[in-house]
């Protein structure tokens, strides 16, 4: 079956300041939003549904339901817009919001 490519896009990257007033666990050393994206960054899953170059294992774990839903035609039921998707990474304490759109 052929697969559409999809494009995500970094939405916002948040602090754990922007999550909690007070962290619930204490980490390491400080910590600020993800280092590894900027905010409106892009990146294109291919007609080869492959994670892009440059993207983060975890996030991609976290997102790949839907990115395969879309990749494949579906669409997300509770979004009017079709072939698009809201997702995000599972950090707890600096999240990563995604826009995935069929291309």
């Amino acid at each position: 079956s052929k697969r559409s490519r999809v494009n995500i896009t970094v939405l916002r990257r948040m602090s754990p300041s922007e999550v909690f007033d007070e962290l619930p666990v204490t980490p390491v050393g400080p910590l600020e939003a993800c280092e590894l994206y900027s905010d409106g960054q892009e990146f294109i899953v291919g007609e080869n549904g492959r994670m892009p170059e440059g993207f983060c294992g975890s996030a991609w774990h976290a997102i790949y339901t839907p990115v395969r839903v879309l990749a494949f035609g579906g669409n997300m039921p509770w979004y009017k817009e079709k072939g698009t998707a809201v997702s995000c990474c599972t950090d707890g304490l600096r999240p990563v919001v995604f826009k995935l759109e069929r291309i």
